[in-house]
């Protein structure tokens, strides 16, 4: 017990230093978007975090918290490299509606307590099964590769429908299609987001269940609590209550999955 509470002390540590440099750096440029950057950069820096107690303490499976902590920066590292890629000068309008108007306007303290803290427990609570893990030894080693095959699965998604949405917009809006709907596209509106789902169950099913049962449904809430914001939160639906306003995208909404990607259904035109 004692060596489980230093794990998770320590992740949220450094959750809580991470969020902290990310609320000055938003202070300084006048934006809280920057906390999109630093999502990837908290949980891979958690990851290392964890994997450092458990191998300093002595307890669990080293070699399994340091393959987690390499698979999580490489999902956490390239996410965050091409968010701040693709990022511009100015707000997400998601954050302004959540804060209820600009950072300038709202105050430190409004984003603080609406965005930092909430991303700070959002890490603690998704690296659980890294947490517990570290310092848990495998009972099931065969879920540490079904993990991990689910994880190259989900980067796979996630890195692929990032570079197929790039592409689309690279080209000139006069000779584009008015919606991507190409690629993995055409099975699922959220590739990316889908692809990030696949990483954490992955992670929870090499880290959390691989060491037992009870070590697996003390850390289910991780993957299940991501897959929410990923789909209801912060991710798929948010961003579709400005898309449907075009009405190519709730053409491409009424054949093509939300979420898990299916064969596209005809349209009712082609029909």
């Amino acid at each position: 017990m004692t060596s489980l509470l230093w794990s998770l002390g320590v992740v949220a540590v450094v959750a809580a230093a991470t969020m902290t440099v990310t609320a000055l750096i938003a202070r300084s440029q006048g934006r809280v978007v920057v906390v999109d950057v630093a999502w990837g950069i908290a949980l891979t820096l958690a990851a290392v975090a964890a994997a450092g107690v458990g191998t300093a303490l002595d307890e669990g499976a080293p070699w399994r918290s340091w393959v987690l902590a390499a698979a999580v920066g490489v999902w956490g590292l390239r996410l965050s490299r091409h968010i701040h890629q693709r990022s511009g000068r100015g707000e997400d309008p998601r954050y302004e509606r959540l804060l209820g108007g600009p950072l300038v306007e709202v105050g430190m303290g409004v984003a603080v307590r609406k965005v930092f803290l909430v991303q700070g427990a959002a890490v603690c609570l998704v690296a659980l099964p890294l947490s517990v893990g570290a310092v848990t030894g495998i009972a099931w080693w065969p879920l540490v590769a079904v993990g991990l095959a689910l994880w190259a699965a989900g980067v796979f998604f996630e890195a692929v429908g990032d570079a197929q949405l790039a592409a689309y917009r690279r080209e000139p809006r006069t000779t584009r299609s008015p919606v991507l709907d190409t690629g993995l596209w055409r099975f699922t509106r959220h590739p990316n987001y889908f692809g990030d789902a696949c990483v954490w169950w992955g992670i929870w099913l090499a880290g959390g269940l691989a060491s037992g049962w009870v070590a697996g449904l003390a850390t289910v809430i991780a993957p299940a609590a991501m897959t929410y914001f990923l789909v209801w939160a912060t991710g798929a639906r948010l961003l579709e209550q400005s898309m449907m306003q075009r009405p190519a995208y709730r053409d491409y909404a009424r054949r093509t999955s939300m979420f898990v990607p299916l064969p596209p259904r005809r349209s009712p035109d082609a029909a």
